[in-house]
C-alpha cells in the first residue's frame, strides 16, 4: 500500500523564491521559509524552534568563513593585485582573452571533476585574478579597449567559471546531485551505481567544454571586429571634423 506524500512543505521553496524576487532581507526570507516548511510538515512549535536553533548553532562560523577571504582579496587588490595580473598576462605575446579563458575552463572543469570545487569561484578567483588578466590580454592587443568590450570580457570570465564548475562537478562521484539521482532511481526500482552515473557525465562535460571554447574563440573574433569598427568610427569623426574646420574659418567677401 503506497503512502501519501505531503507536498505542502514545498511552500518553503515558494517563500524563498518570492522573497528573493522581491529583494527582501535574505536572512528573514530563509528564516520565514524554515518556519513555513516546519508548520506545513506539522512540526510542533518546540521541535521547530529546536531545529532552527540547531541550524543557527551549526552556522555560527559561517560569517567568518565568508568574510575572511573577502577581506584578504580586498587587501591584495589594494596593494596592486589587479595591476600585477594585467601586467603579467600582457607580457605573454601569444596570450589572447579567448585562449586564457580556454585554459581556465579546462583547469576549472578538471578540478571540479576531481571534487576540488573550491579552487575557483567568483569572489576569490574571477573578480581579483581572472577578469583582470582577461582584460589585460585584450588591452595588450587593443590599447583603446572600449567600455562595452570590457564588460563583455568580464561577463565571459564569470560565465567560464560557471560552465567549468557546473559541468565538471557532475563527473565527481561524491557530488550531491549524483547521490540524489542514485537514490531516486533506486527508490523507483532502477539499480544504477553512482560511478556509472558519474561516467555518463563525462560526454556532457566534454561537449560543454567544446561549445564554450568555441564561444571563447568567437570572443576573440568579436574583439578584433569591435576594434576595427571603433577605429573606423574614430577615423570618420576625425575626417569630418577636419573637413568642417576650414569652412568655419572662411569669411564672406
Amino acid at each position: 500500500m503506497q503512502e501519501s506524500i505531503n507536498y505542502w512543505p514545498l511552500l518553503g521553496v515558494a517563500v524563498v523564491i518570492a522573497g528573493f524576487a522581491l529583494r527582501f532581507n535574505p536572512l528573514l526570507v530563509v528564516t520565514l521559509a524554515g518556519i513555513v516548511t516546519g508548520l506545513a510538515a506539522q512540526m510542533s512549535p518546540e521541535a521547530l524552534l529546536a531545529a532552527i536553533g540547531t541550524g543557527f548553532i551549526k552556522t555560527l562560523n559561517l560569517p567568518l568563513i565568508l568574510l575572511l577571504p573577502l577581506a584578504i582579496v580586498g587587501l591584495l587588490e589594494r596593494h596592486g593585485l589587479k595591476e600585477r595580473a594585467q601586467g603579467w598576462i600582457a607580457g605573454i605575446r601569444s596570450a589572447t582573452t579567448g585562449r586564457l579563458l580556454m585554459v581556465y575552463l579546462f583547469v576549472r572543469e578538471v578540478s571540479a571533476a576531481l571534487g576540488l570545487t573550491s579552487l575557483g569561484g567568483h569572489p576569490q578567483m574571477v573578480r581579483p585574478l581572472l577578469a583582470p588578466m582577461a582584460e589585460g590580454a585584450a588591452e595588450h592587443r587593443y590599447p583603446q579597449l572600449g567600455q562595452h568590450a570590457r564588460h563583455r570580457v568580464r561577463a565571459m570570465s564569470a560565465a567560464t567559471d560557471n560552465v567549468g564548475l557546473f559541468f565538471g562537478e557532475d563527473v565527481f562521484v561524491a557530488f550531491g546531485a549524483i547521490i540524489l539521482m542514485h537514490t531516486f532511481l533506486r527508490e523507483n526500482g532502477v539499480e544504477v551505481e553512482p560511478l556509472h552515473i558519474a561516467m555518463w557525465g563525462i560526454p556532457t562535460a566534454v561537449a560543454a567544454f567544446v561549445i564554450h571554447a568555441w564561444r571563447l574563440y568567437r570572443l576573440d573574433l568579436w574583439l578584433a571586429r569591435d576594434e576595427v569598427i571603433r577605429q573606423s568610427a574614430v577615423h570618420s569623426a576625425t575626417s569630418a571634423a577636419a573637413t568642417k574646420a576650414p569652412q568655419q574659418g572662411d569669411r564672406p567677401c
